[in-house]
């Protein structure tokens, strides 16, 4: 499997969140889907936290995000240029993309109706506009900005956020590409994000903390000695140099 890097400066990172990429209902509960553990604000199963599967066994392992491979499925992962440290981890799927973030929160609340409303806010003073809307894991911004297409022709960037409070941690979601705007284009990217495994760890970690990512222990950048050549098993995503895509708040 290759794994490739892509670089981020800390600016970059802390962009807010109304910076998209281009591309052409209700609050959540205040509890879970039934499990009653504090602070687990999730509608119904998955994302998934680490103590709710049997093994890590078939996972590819980012450290604090474990993802279920598919067929067709691309991993890039986004690194800070000035510590070098795993920010980001982007799922491309049929064209369309799924940028991930997992975070500490707290035990007794959630932490996505806040980010939402600063997202809200980002936008509107770039000029854009947001709508909320009803999605399978609750309440979800679409959010659009101007932008200039290469022919002069005015136009709009998308992107699409979802967020999910578990027990101890939030993962945000940021689809790009036509998922963004078309459920039925969002859909195998949905599913993916549903079978996410959050792993926060037992460690004390202030709320907004960005867990931590990395490269699996057996993965080689393209380009170093000793990275695997050949083709990528249908079934294993493969790890590429990274485009950019959606930015992603900065909520630290």
């Amino acid at each position: 499997m290759l794994f490739g890097r892509g670089k981020k400066s800390k600016d970059e990172r802390s962009e807010t969140a109304g910076t998209v990429d281009e591309s052409g209902a209700e609050a959540q509960d205040s509890v879970s889907g039934g499990s009653g553990t504090p602070g687990d604000f999730r509608l119904g199963k998955g994302p998934l936290d680490i103590d709710e599967i049997e093994s890590r066994d078939g996972y590819v392992d980012l450290g604090a995000l474990l993802i279920a491979p598919a067929e067709g499925l691309q991993l890039r992962l986004e690194v800070e240029e000035a510590t070098q440290r795993v920010v980001a981890v982007t799922m491309d799927l049929n064209g369309s993309s799924l940028q991930l973030q997992a975070f500490a929160a707290p035990r007794s609340e959630g932490l996505w109706d806040e980010i939402r409303e600063q997202i809200n806010q980002s936008v509107a003073s770039q000029g854009g506009e947001t709508e909320e809307v009803s999605g399978a894991f609750g309440t979800e911004l679409v959010a659009k900005l101007p932008a200039e297409a290469t022919d002069g022709s005015r136009g709009f960037r998308a992107a699409r956020f979802m967020g999910v409070d578990g027990p101890r941690w939030f993962l945000r979601g940021v689809l790009g590409g036509q998922a963004a705007l078309e459920r039925d284009a969002a859909a195998g990217l949905e599913d993916l994000f549903r079978k996410v495994v959050v792993v926060r760890g037992d460690n004390p970690m202030p709320p907004r903390e960005l867990l931590q990512l990395r490269l699996p222990k057996d993965a080689a950048v393209p380009g170093q000695a000793g990275a695997p050549q050949g083709a990528v098993p249908p079934e294993e995503p493969a790890m590429q140099q990274p485009e950019r895509g959606p930015e992603i708040t900065q909520i630290g």
